[in-house]
């Protein structure tokens, strides 16, 4: 297993540097880019400054005109773009592998601390999804394989289904109209993590606070997720009941209960467990532009839309790196995960 470890994280190097590679080249095409942004903007400042003094120096008004040479390559070499692209390319590699992401051209700030600052919320989003979203699923899927074709059955496929149609953001709305203040009642506040007045409060009321803001997001993020992982256990469980030893469990005498957690539920549960790494990995970066949108929530989801409208590529690259770095990682965990719950899996022959 050590030896195909290795194999693995050896071909994880050349997959980010391609992806990187990629994303950067396409980068480098993009109209718009920091150095046309802030050309746009001195032009716009030096017509206004411009129109305001025409009447007396109209002769000297050099905003119309654009700006001199001397200051676009001004421009380009505050941003690093003087230098070659294969160039960049390499130092930005080379900063990469320490965790240096450099400061954001929009934000003027460090990239980290602009990802640091940012990623409570879609924790906070995230996570509970996760935790919920398994909390109910799991249950619900043993108990629907258990009375397969029943009307229980029926009726809570007919909901899930149905929760999982709905799209997270449509649902906001409709919790907004609801609970938010909008058309019925006033309940769940509609900004934030926290209130304004968080620190003064004491311990449990800043835990009630801040469930008291979550609430309504995460309902909006949570419900599409039971459907699949229900139907996940539901379908396990059924395959593993068809099969013989759990005959053989049953004719030995043994109860219903004893049969299904103590022989059925251990396979059964390969598949979800085998998913825990990346949808818990999942859970810190699954922030959505809408559902950060409708309920006022400055998160990664936002930052990273608001980064590519102001061509922001250090936060771009940066959160792609971590991106790509996190998901194989996280497939690398995922086979691990299967050899420690299956020890019929080996990867000698890989």
């Amino acid at each position: 297993m050590w030896s195909y470890i290795l194999r693995r994280i050896m071909l994880m190097i050349p997959t980010l540097f391609g992806i990187m590679a990629v994303s950067f080249a396409i980068v480098q095409f993009v109209p718009g880019g920091p150095v046309e942004r802030m050309m746009a903007q001195l032009r716009h400042s030096q017509t206004g400054m411009g129109e305001a003094s025409a009447g007396s120096s109209a002769s000297s008004y050099r905003g119309a005109q654009g700006l001199d040479e001397a200051q676009v390559e001004l421009l380009r070499r505050m941003y690093g773009f003087d230098q070659p692209a294969w160039q960049r390319f390499i130092q930005m590699i080379g900063h990469y592998m320490r965790f240096d992401f450099g400061e954001s051209y929009y934000h003027h700030r460090q990239v980290t601390d602009l990802v640091l600052e940012k990623l409570p919320v879609s924790i906070s989003i995230g996570l509970w999804t996760f935790v919920i979203s398994y909390l109910v699923s799991i249950p619900l899927g043993i108990r629907k394989a258990v009375r397969h074709g029943s009307r229980f059955d029926a009726w809570t496929s007919t909901l899930i289904l149905v929760g999982y149609s709905i799209p997270g953001f449509m649902l906001g709305l409709l919790l907004i109209v609801l609970f938010g203040g909008g058309s019925f009642w006033n309940l769940f506040p509609m900004r934030g993590l926290v209130s304004d007045y968080w620190d003064t409060l004491s311990w449990w009321g800043r835990v009630g606070d801040y469930l008291w803001h979550i609430t309504l997001p995460v309902t909006a993020s949570i419900v599409g997720a039971f459907a699949v992982t229900t139907m996940l256990t539901k379908n396990s469980f059924l395959e593993e009941i068809a099969k013989q030893y759990v005959v053989t469990a049953r004719a030995r005498g043994l109860s219903q209960s004893a049969v299904l957690y103590r022989h059925i539920f251990r396979n059964a549960m390969i598949p979800l467990v085998t998913g825990f790494p990346a949808a818990f990995i999942a859970a810190f970066f699954s922030g959505s532009l809408l559902l950060e949108t409708i309920f006022s929530l400055d998160g990664l989801g936002l930052l990273g839309y608001e980064s590519a409208i102001n061509r922001d590529y250090p936060v771009v690259l940066a959160t792609l790196y971590c991106y790509t770095l996190l998901g194989l990682v996280t497939r690398l965990l995922t086979d691990i995960t299967y050899i420690l719950v299956d020890p019929r899996i080996t990867f000698e022959g890989y």
